[in-house]
């Protein structure tokens, strides 16, 4: 599921003119020594946190289904991630910066989610929204003082990206569909019935059934009556 945030933030910068014609998009550390090793205008997309959202959490199990209609497995359901990026800007002169930051602000506060033509991999498949946070309130985790010490450099301006994705849930195939119903045998086990005692299996069918077979749960078959009882005129059997 990160590398399909990953996928879609790239997408999404692509889409609004941020990164390409000479920009380069960057999911690295900015560390000292990566900052050392760039040579062109670059926006860094760091993921520095990982936090789930535990009051979206759910229990049970869900069908689904494939391309036909058929169950193919039970999953539970998704999960819900917050995911922490810090978005910055390098140039060699601080207005570059500052313009790079500005549209990518621009582009991550008019979309807030990840347009579903941009999601790839299980996020397309689960067809939930992919939210965008770029100028709420900090819900917890390290200040961007800590992150930028951890990173062994000197506080910049950067955008607090939050990304809520969901991750999917664990599954178990299901089994094939029925077709056809049990086949129940009976065997007489009374004294001296013998192998002459058995009977041949019959089918249970579900559905189907269209006459007065003899078998099948589906058919329609007459019932007797109880002995000394007789059947009302105009009654079905």
């Amino acid at each position: 599921m990160i590398h399909e945030v990953d996928e879609g933030l790239r997408r999404l910068f692509a889409e609004c003119g941020v990164a390409g014609n000479g920009v380069e998009l960057a999911f690295d550390a900015p560390t000292k020594e990566w900052v050392a090793r760039r040579n062109a205008p670059t926006v860094s997309v760091f993921l520095h946190q990982i936090r789930e959202e535990v009051d979206r959490r759910q229990t049970g199990t869900g069908p689904e289904h494939d391309a036909d209609g058929v169950v193919s497995a039970h999953r539970s359901p998704p999960r819900w991630f917050e995911l922490a990026y810090l978005v910055t800007a390098w140039t060699s002169r601080p207005q570059d910066e500052h313009r790079l930051l500005s549209e990518a602000l621009r582009c991550l506060v008019d979309a807030e989610a990840l347009p579903p033509r941009l999601l790839t991999g299980t996020l397309a498949r689960l067809g939930l929204s992919v939210g965008l946070d770029a100028t709420g309130r900090r819900q917890g985790g390290p200040s961007m003082s800590d992150v930028w010490s951890a990173l062994g450099g000197e506080l910049k301006p950067s955008i607090d990206l939050r990304v809520t994705a969901p991750l999917t849930g664990a599954g178990a195939p299901a089994g094939p569909p029925v077709s056809e119903g049990m086949v129940v045998r009976v065997t007489d086990r009374s004294p001296g019935a013998g192998a002459a005692g058995a009977v041949p299996g019959r089918r249970l069918r579900y559905d189907g059934a269209t006459g007065t077979e003899p078998t099948g749960l589906g058919a329609a078959r007459e019932r007797p009556l109880p002995p000394g009882r007789r059947r009302r005129r105009g009654a079905q059997p």
